[in-house]
């Protein structure tokens, strides 16, 4: 979303102060070209400044005369246009403040208003810095060269005095700039990765690395450019400037090439022994520095403990294409790291891996072997064209629980959520024990709405009943539960007080239900689920006769109970709660028909007739004889209660 989009509804009284200079209808007209230019990181008065905010009030002067072609304010566009350039052109910089006035008053007002700004909004703005940076650096190379080209022999041109002093100090610069915008990539590749782990739980994921390929090839051309020149300025450098510019080269390079090879598609997070999987590696520089390569290079999966993930990470574990002692036996693990020229990838596709059997670690005091990590490293050794250096690349995948029987398969995943959403990426596998409830409900509410796949997720009064139930508290309020920090142990390995499982098994078993047999009366919002027995009666027992509601079982897992007020003859109600269905029993005859079926249900709560509310979710009932002349049958669901009195 755009800044424009959430300001323009603003009242213009909250924005007259900004106007002055640059008038809003102006800012309207340009809208989001406005916001799609550097304005921001034109910090400065040198050359590049300059040149590129002339460029920018040219391009805007261009927008702006298009504006006019095809609006029918035509004349005061043009007085306006007349009234830019008259007060700009000199001072293209003077264009560039008032602008960033301008939009900064305007971040401002949204800031007040919501708190934060859009995430579109930041990542268009690193956009930006990024793709100026570039340019500047492009402009830093043809300046060392201007430069250099001043030198003497070329031409029979004398020697600028100032040349051999200015050099050095150039080149110094420009340097400084190549290594932060190398920071810049690697951070968003590093932001990449983090929400690709996010995914795992379910968060929107833009995966599409051809962005980030572009900026990697774009930097790494601007880095040959520039190390051509200090090469061919070797001479002017002297012997103690000139090793140390190339180590700072050598680093920009290593740590540009070894964070472009990354995990495109993940093993599984929850890997079963005997059991086959996919995953592929990518290498955003492959395409540009393996282009001479006389064979395929090949690219090598091994199973890791935690513990080696962590000695890799922090370097200690050797530069061999196996530096470390597999953790599991693993088949068909060496694929050829191949490019293809029309897709301009550089991928190894593992297509057919095993996990044969895999070697358990000495584990921690109460530790499970579902709360035991390990990973899959993918490795290989590759020469660079055209310095043709040797470089070992290795990448680690996102944590994996491995298990050897399906049975296993709950608390693995409890594993896996944990740590998606809560881990340290800069140390491999390094999970906090403790975290905000606040943020444990954005997983949860994540990882609902993922796996049932529905828009509708959880609600406030569902947070709450969450919180009751995993601290064990029906004394607190909702905001006392916002302070608090929920424990590992109490999310999957304390079992809940009077039941035989923990708080994730419970909740595994409602995504599980839900997904199954209750995704559409989910999201048509006829299920409350998330409430408690006692609250339930609160809610029913002043409704009238045969008010009822769905809610999950709290005493058994993956189950749905019905909840339904019974009146006697002297006014007086009574709260029945019927055996909970589980996911078995809805696929004999579904929810809808099991309402329909039950003449003592006649209004949904707070009063929506049932026929209504339930109407598109009951089956066609078949009746008269099949196409084989047998009569039809049909299941229909009864309860036999006593009419209370």
């Amino acid at each position: 979303m755009s800044l424009w989009n959430l300001v323009s509804h603003m009242p213009p009284e909250e924005f007259s102060s900004l106007s002055a200079e640059f008038p809003r209808s102006l800012r309207c007209l340009l809208a989001e070209w406005l916001e799609n230019q550097p304005w921001e990181f034109i910090n400065g008065s040198d050359a590049f400044c300059s040149s590129v905010a002339s460029g920018m009030l040219s391009a805007m002067l261009e927008k702006l005369r298009s504006a006019a072609g095809s609006d029918g304010q035509q004349c005061q566009i043009l007085q306006q246009i007349s009234s830019i350039e008259n007060t700009f052109c000199r001072d293209p910089l003077r264009l560039v403040a008032v602008v960033r006035s301008v939009l900064e008053g305007e971040k401002a007002a949204v800031l007040k208003r919501d708190h934060h700004l859009p995430l579109s909004f930041h990542r268009r703005q690193e956009e930006l810095k990024f793709s100026l940076g570039l340019r500047r650096l492009q402009h830093r190379v043809r300046e060392i060269q201007a430069l250099r080209d001043e030198g003497p022999g070329r031409d029979g041109a004398a020697q600028s005095p100032m040349a051999p002093r200015e050099l050095p100090n150039l080149i110094l610069e420009a340097v400084k700039e190549l290594e932060a915008a190398k920071q810049q990539v690697l951070k968003r590749i590093q932001i990449w990765k983090r929400q690709q782990q996010l995914a795992g739980n379910g968060a929107i994921f833009e995966e599409n690395l051809a962005p980030l390929q572009k900026r990697c090839e774009n930097l790494l051309e601007v880095y040959f450019q520039l190390q051509q020149q200090v090469m061919a300025a070797s001479t002017e450098l002297g012997p103690e400037l000139l090793p140390r510019l190339l180590e700072r080269f050598n680093e920009v390079l290593s740590s540009l090439v070894k964070s472009s090879f990354l995990v495109e598609k993940q093993p599984p997070q929850v890997l079963k022994t005997q059991t086959k999987f996919q995953a592929s590696v990518r290498f955003l520089l492959g395409p540009r520095l393996l282009k001479a390569a006389p064979k395929p290079y090949v690219v090598r999966a091994d199973m890791v403990t935690e513990k080696q993930a962590r000695e890799l990470d922090s370097g200690c574990g050797g530069r061999g294409a196996s530096p470390l002692e597999s953790t599991g036996e693993i088949l068909h693990n060496t694929v050829a790291l191949e490019t293809n020229p029309t897709s301009g990838t550089c991928c190894a596709n593992f297509k057919n891996v095993l996990l044969k059997k895999i070697k358990r670690c000495e584990r921690k005091g109460s530790e499970s072997v579902t709360e035991e990590k390990c990973a899959v490293l993918f490795s290989t050794n590759v020469a660079l064209t055209p310095s043709n250096v040797s470089i070992h690349l290795q990448v680690l995948s996102l944590p994996i629980v491995v298990i050897v029987h399906g049975n296993q398969d709950n608390n693995a995943k409890a594993t896996v959520l944990w740590d998606n959403a809560f881990s340290d990426i800069r140390v491999p596998f390094v999970v906090a024990e403790r975290v905000p409830w606040d943020k444990m409900c954005d997983t949860l509410n994540l990882k609902f709405m993922a796996e049932v796949q529905t828009t509708k997720g959880l609600l406030k009064e569902h947070y709450f009943f969450l919180a009751q139930k995993i601290f064990n508290d029906h004394s607190a309020s909702p905001e006392d539960f916002q302070s608090r920090h929920v424990s590992w142990a109490q999310f999957n390995k304390e079992i809940l007080p009077g039941r035989g499982f923990t708080f994730w098994q419970w909740f595994d078993g409602v995504l599980d239900l839900t997904k199954r047999c209750l995704k559409s009366y989910w999201s048509d919002r006829l299920i409350m689920g998330f409430i408690s027995k006692q609250y339930v009666c609160k809610l029913l027992s002043m409704k009238p006769d045969g008010t009822f509601l769905l809610r999950f079982s709290d005493s058994e897992i993956g189950g749905v109970t019905i909840a339904y007020v019974i009146r006697g003859k002297d006014g007086s109600s009574q709260v029945e709660n019927i055996q909970p269905f589980s996911a078995k029993d809805l696929s004999i005859r579904s929810l809808g028909d099991r309402i329909r079926d039950l003449e003592q249900l006649r209004n949904l709560y707070p009063n929506t007739p049932k026929d209504q509310a339930f109407g598109s979710h009951y089956n066609k009932e078949q009746t008269g004889k099949d196409g084989r002349g047998y009569v039809s049958t049909a299941i229909k669901m009864t309860v036999e209660s006593e009419r209370w009195v």
